[in-house]
Formats: structure tokens, C-alpha cells, sequence
């Protein structure tokens, strides 16, 4: 594992609600009693560059609820501006939240801001990666910087849990036309914006926060589009496919009924098995 020397503590906090992502998997040990999960091929145990120096701090100041991520797949640096650790394992595994079991109080609270670097070889060798090869690394290098800063240990398994079933609505998908490049997920209160290589699986992913159920995308559409959704929060009761509480319909659109209106998508209640990934171990960064 790569030396690590303290960064200066970051200053100039940029307001931003964009989140890149990139596409890799690593579980680490199962507890005792359980079979652990084999690492796949190309893991961050395998070999793969790390970050050559990294700072992480507490951030104690932010009281705004903005996360960020900033991360190019083209360099070796990584920084993220008030996010917990659930929020890092959940970019590092390409997870979505609702999938990641366990971890302490403070996995889910207790926020953190990050600058890492790799050192001039890697950062050059990244310039000549593409996209998806370079998103793919940066995530393994953050893996990395998990098991060793926060002693990380995870494992997957398959959980039968209630679902919703993202499918296509009647009249068929409202998508608009297929964008040539962009990944970037914006979202505010009874609002989202989506684009990527997989818009409709990132979709997915950040209905799940908003229903507090994993998503599964049955629609069975690829491609990079531009989704924006919005729909009336219900403050009261928890929500079903049918609509939302009397007085969310009297003032706008449940998301159910938002998500079909709007882009021709529409999410149906089921049971089946899930893949989540569990929290086996994690502690509090070690100091820089």
C-alpha cells in the first residue's frame, strides 16, 4: 500500500450537486460463519494502482445537505466535499444506498471531505484510458483507500425483500432523443435529473431513495438520455404505485403518477431476490 502524507485541508467549496459515475465491484471478508465472497477479476486487491496521498477531514461546517463528488476518468484525483461513508461505498461498489446493509450509527451520518492523488505515473497512464476503463479504476483506487483508511470489509449476498419493478408504462417510454456523451445525477427536493451510459438504471437508483425501496429496472432500455422528473412530495403517509396521500394529489402529481405522466415509466410492487451488499466491518478514518 501507497505512503500517506497529510494534504492541506480544502478550502473553496464549490456548490454543486453532480455525481459521476463509473461501473466496478470489490467485496471484501464475510463474518464468521458465512462464505465469503470471491473478489471479482481486476480488484483493487489484484494489483491495481491506489492513490499515492490522501487527506480526509470531518466536515463539521456544511450544514447546506449538498453532496459532492468530483472525479474524472482521466486523472488520478479524487475529492468529495460532505459525504458520509455509506454515500463513498455506495460510488466506490456502484451500489445503490437502499442495497448497502449494516455499518454503525455514524456510516451514515458523520460527514467527510476528501482530496486524494495518485502519483505522476498513474495519473499519466489514466490520460490514456477511456471513459469507461478509467471510471471502472478510479472506483477500484477508492476501494482501496476504503479498506485501508476506513478498515472497509464487506460482503454480498441475496436477500428476498420487497421491490418495486421499474417497467415501461402504457403508451410506451417518454425519453427524448439519446445524448452522445454526460453522466451527471442532479437532484433537489421532489425533483431529479439523470444522464449516463445507463440513464434509465441510474434513474432506478435514485428512485429507490426517494420510494426507500430497491428499484430493479425491468424496462430492458440502454443508452445515455436526459431524464428530468418532478412530482409533489407527500409528506404523509408512505406512498403506493397508486398515487400519494389525498392532499399530494389535490396539489400536483404523486412520483408514481409523475414518473408516468412524464416519462412513460411506471414502477409495480413486487417481492423478489436482491443483491446487497453488507457492511461486515468499518472504522472511523485513521488520521492523516
Amino acid at each position: 500500500m501507497a505512503s500517506w502524507r497529510c494534504f492541506s485541508k480544502m478550502v473553496g467549496i464549490v456548490a454543486s450537486a453532480s455525481i459521476y459515475l463509473g461501473a466496478a465491484a470489490l467485496y471484501g471478508q464475510a463474518p464468521a460463519g458465512q462464505p465469503p465472497a470471491t473478489p471479482p477479476t481486476g480488484s483493487a486487491h489484484e494489483g491495481a494502482p491506489g492513490f499515492d496521498v490522501a487527506a480526509i477531514y470531518q466536515n463539521i461546517d456544511d450544514r447546506s445537505g449538498h453532496n459532492h463528488i468530483y472525479s474524472s476518468p482521466f486523472d488520478g484525483h479524487f475529492r468529495a466535499v460532505n459525504v458520509s461513508a455509506k454515500m463513498l461505498v455506495r460510488w466506490a461498489f456502484e451500489m445503490q444506498e437502499t442495497r448497502i446493509l449494516g455499518g454503525p450509527a455514524w456510516f451514515n451520518t458523520t460527514m467527510f471531505d476528501i482530496e486524494a492523488k495518485a502519483d505522476g505515473s498513474v495519473d499519466a497512464a489514466m490520460h490514456g484510458l477511456s471513459s469507461d476503463a478509467g471510471r471502472a479504476q478510479k472506483k477500484r483506487m477508492l476501494q482501496a483507500l476504503l479498506a485501508d483508511r476506513f478498515k472497509l470489509m464487506t460482503h454480498i449476498e441475496t436477500r428476498e425483500l420487497p421491490v418495486y419493478a421499474l417497467v415501461v408504462a402504457k403508451g410506451g417510454p417518454k425519453l427524448g432523443a439519446i445524448q452522445t456523451s454526460g453522466t451527471t445525477i442532479n437532484t433537489g427536493r421532489a425533483r431529479m435529473e439523470v444522464q449516463g451510459s445507463n440513464s434509465v438504471g441510474l434513474l432506478a437508483e435514485e428512485l429507490a431513495k426517494v420510494v426507500g425501496r430497491v428499484v430493479v429496472d425491468k424496462t430492458g432500455i440502454e443508452g445515455r438520455y436526459n431524464l428530468k422528473l418532478s412530482w409533489t412530495p407527500d409528506d404523509g403517509a408512505g406512498p403506493t404505485p397508486g398515487g400519494g396521500s389525498s392532499a399530494a394529489a389535490d396539489s400536483g402529481p404523486s412520483i408514481f403518477t409523475a414518473l408516468a405522466e412524464q416519462l412513460g415509466l411506471k414502477l409495480e410492487s413486487e417481492k423478489g431476490p436482491v443483491e446487497v451488499l453488507v457492511i461486515d466491518h468499518v472504522d472511523m478514518p485513521s488520521e492523516n
